[in-house]
């Protein structure tokens, strides 16, 4: 075989592995030493040191130790320690812990419980007032923490057993729950466009003013859905009557959401304005953010040591997940390209004289498919970076492509058979909640990404906006 076959025969095993069930990290990182060790085999250099051995006639066990050295003295050993170290020593990637940290520590806080109840109140008269006051909780709590499987959970714990005793259709309640909680890999400061601008080589500054507005675009139009259903189809979320809400003044309604609103919303606001203006790096904004995460806990009477404990140990484990992708996902991707795979690759995509356009629908529809069996982690590491090199080609801007690509994993959470939304929901929900309910609630929103999509591609200026605005074109 050619060294782009054996690329391409790397690749393969690695998706078999995954569609397996085998640890990704690891996967890639015994896939890029396995194949890295045969890229860079070079017999003369090492063991050279060996062969000098036998040559003077040394003895059995320095022979032995010759060869063992000469093993281990192929140059992806020597790679692998530089990608690890490069990984860890990156100044992007530390706000990941930080953002991760502000996330856990507000979830365990109570604050959401008492957010939502007071929207609920002060979106009574509304259609389907419930399923908007879960999906704008569902928008700002993911916003903060940047989880998809603790704002399902949590919020499924919470508002989807309060809809079901409201009356509220299975389907209409599961999408609304499912859908808001991917939110939070979408609209900043979310740790997607972070691990996006590190592959790419994309200030992640603007990745996050770029995808701002796509992302309350998004939640703007899952919300006109919603409202939407509700008025059509009344039957599905029943108005609350004036005893089950109860009576509250103007003025009880406001305190109650300058206690409960406010001080998380000041807090996401606060980390992402100094960012965005450049008052703080994203670490810098991350540290402010996992301090104040800190603080309104401490605020709502929530923290507790092992609360505290609980929160550290979550975001060690997230983080150290992230940081082996990396680790994993560039060593493989340094060997597939040092065998040719990502030239035979590019020549193959540009053999093909595709429009900048058509280029675009099928990355997208390629990712959309990964989607189905993998989170955005690995896509992101793993994948993404097969399209990079090709965007110069195509005159498209990585900018641009990374918004749209986060726009797309929102489907990854959503689209059957192996939406992780639906399962996180699913395991927390009343035993008659059936996954196909869930499914059938979930698709609506899944077209609602894809219109974004088009919305956004005819409207660049949605992307270009604010980074426009903010630090010139």
């Amino acid at each position: 075989m050619s060294d782009p076959q054996v690329a391409v025969a790397m690749l393969l095993i690695l998706l078999l592995a995954i569609f397996l069930g085998f640890p990704v990290a690891f996967t890639l990182m015994a896939l890029g030493v396995a194949f890295g060790y045969y890229a860079y085999l070079n017999p003369g250099r090492m063991w050279r040191a060996y062969e000098r051995a036998v040559e003077d006639g040394a003895d059995g066990w320095t022979l032995a130790e010759h060869w063992v050295g000469g093993f281990f003295n192929n140059r992806i050993f020597d790679l692998f320690v530089n990608q690890t170290y490069s990984v860890i020593s990156n100044d992007v990637l530390t706000a990941i812990p930080l953002f991760l940290f502000m996330g856990y520590i507000v979830e365990r806080a109570n604050i959401i419980e008492r957010l939502f109840g007071t929207l609920y109140i002060a979106t009574r008269h509304v259609p389907g007032s419930m399923a908007v006051a879960a999906l704008i909780t569902c928008t700002l709590f993911a916003t903060a923490t940047g989880i998809v499987g603790a704002v399902v959970t949590l919020m499924g714990l919470l508002a989807f057993p309060a809809m079901l005793k409201a009356r509220y259709d299975v389907s209409y309640a599961s999408g609304v729950i499912c859908a808001g909680g991917t939110l939070g890999i979408l609209i900043p400061p979310s740790i997607l466009l972070i691990v996006y601008g590190a592959t790419a080589g994309v200030s992640v500054v603007r990745m996050y003013a770029a995808a701002l507005l796509p992302g309350l675009l998004l939640a703007g139009l899952y919300l006109i859905y919603v409202v939407a259903k509700a008025v059509l189809q009344p039957q599905l979320a029943p108005k609350p009557t004036r005893d089950e809400v109860g009576h509250y003044s103007v003025l009880q309604i406001s305190w109650m959401l300058l206690t409960s609103f406010v001080p998380l919303a000041v807090l996401i606001l606060a980390v992402l304005g100094a960012i965005l203006f450049g008052l703080a790096t994203p670490s810098e904004a991350a540290a402010i953010g996992a301090l104040g995460g800190v603080v309104l806990a401490a605020a709502y009477r929530a923290l507790t040591w092992q609360r505290l404990k609980e929160s550290v140990y979550l975001t060690a484990r997230t983080t150290a997940m992230v940081c082996w992708l990396f680790v994993g996902s560039a060593t493989f991707a340094s060997v597939f390209a040092y065998l040719g795979g990502q030239q035979l690759i590019s020549d193959f995509v540009t053999g093909l004289d595709m429009s900048p356009l058509m280029f675009l629908i099928v990355a997208q529809i390629i990712i959309f498919i990964l989607g189905w069996p993998l989170e955005w982690t690995e896509i992101i590491v793993i994948f993404v970076p097969i399209f990079l090199p090709l965007l110069a080609h195509f005159e498209i801007d990585p900018l641009f492509f990374g918004v749209l690509v986060a726009v797309n994993l929102q489907t990854a959470f959503l689209s059957p058979p192996m939406a992780m939304s639906a399962y996180y929901l699913k395991g927390i929900s009343p035993p008659h909640v059936q996954l196909s309910d869930i499914f059938r609630g979930m698709m609506p929103y899944m077209l609602i990404v894809i219109l974004c999509m088009v919305i956004i591609y005819i409207f660049p200026q949605i992307v270009y906006g604010l980074p426009n605005l903010i630090y010139g074109g």
